[in-house]
């Protein structure tokens, strides 16, 4: 019998209630999330894609306890969350932790990197002085900094320096799970490499997972187990990375593709064209969400919702198959 996946998401959706009128009498439903289902396997990463728009960032909210689910269930180590108690919730914030698109953003200006690194263990274990100070020396290294950096303030760090000292923040209290919301998107291209080479050597060392979210579709590719896409908050496509990479399925999954860089360069490039912009979630295209910019789009496409299925060994949403 196989173990249970780390973190396991069922049915998941966030509806948001936007009240608009003089009085906010009319009510209009933002569907940010639309019963989507994943997992994430422990030690694995699982990439998740697409335009802005498209829900990646309330998925991981979710995920973080930021927002509450509209409905559908989220289970961790085989447990639901919306079941557990203090110590439980306790124990997942723990072992759940985040890394953001902006290092600098996310870390206090008025704190020495000693203290930003530190502080998880201050709120959450409370060690000795002595106890607290070769933690952060661990944690440091771990990511690639000097010791003499803990007496430093952000400011005085490049971009990637800022990210690698997040990244030991996040990895404080040894979480068992932490959510990359594009972490290399702020970062020069020549920098991209290392963050991401240090985010798979930190996995294997640690044994850690990832939620991956990102716009660069070759990074997701490179550091990802699993590949789910996502469209205005549906997953189209989600399966093996290298499958669902190098061999797109879905029609929107093949302009992503077709509209970065190549990972195969021996082959021909995939030239699907999709015109126009995501629609707005407040009133989502019926059928197919993609079908109004779909180049392959059919009549039933309109009406008819596709459900994930297998094909080519991954699931599509598309009636195509």
């Amino acid at each position: 019998m196989s173990p249970a996946p780390l973190l396991e998401a069922t049915r998941l959706t966030k509806h948001f209630a936007l009240r608009r009128g003089l009085l906010g009498r009319r009510t209009d439903i933002v569907r940010a999330v639309d019963s989507i289902s994943f997992t994430i396997e422990a030690g694995q990463t699982l990439g998740l894609v697409g335009e802005s728009g498209c829900g990646k960032t309330t998925t991981s909210r979710m995920i973080l306890r930021v927002e509450p689910p509209t409905s559908g269930d989220l289970r961790f180590e085989g447990a639901p969350l919306a079941a557990l108690d203090r110590e439980g919730l306790r124990h997942y914030r723990r072992s759940v932790q985040a890394v953001f698109q902006d290092p600098y953003a996310s870390l206090d200006p008025r704190m020495r990197v000693a203290a930003i690194v530190g502080e998880p263990l201050v709120i959450g274990q409370r060690p000795t002085g002595t106890e607290l100070r070769r933690r952060v020396r661990e944690l440091l290294d771990l990511v690639g900094l000097p010791e003499r950096a803990g007496r430093l303030f952000p400011h005085e760090f490049s971009g990637g320096q800022r990210q690698r000292i997040a990244i030991a923040r996040a990895l404080a209290l040894s979480p068992k799970l932490v959510v990359l919301d594009e972490p290399v998107s702020a970062l020069d291209v020549s920098i991209r490499a290392q963050i991401l080479n240090l985010l798979m050597d930190l996995q294997q060392r640690l044994g850690v997972s990832y939620l991956f979210i990102a716009h660069d579709l070759a990074a997701v590719a490179h550091t990802s187990r699993t590949i789910a896409v996502m469209y205005l908050g549906k997953i189209v496509e989600i399966g093996d990375a290298d499958t669902v990479a190098l061999t797109p399925k879905h029609p929107y999954t093949r302009a992503l593709f077709a509209a970065a860089l190549p990972i195969d360069l021996d082959r021909p490039p995939d030239e699907v064209a999709v015109a126009g912009e995501v629609p707005s979630p407040l009133a989502p295209p019926g059928g197919c969400r993609f079908h109004p910019r779909c180049p392959f789009a059919m009549p039933h496409c309109a009406t008819d919702e596709p459900a994930l299925r297998p094909e080519s060994g991954r699931l599509v949403a598309c009636h195509l198959y």
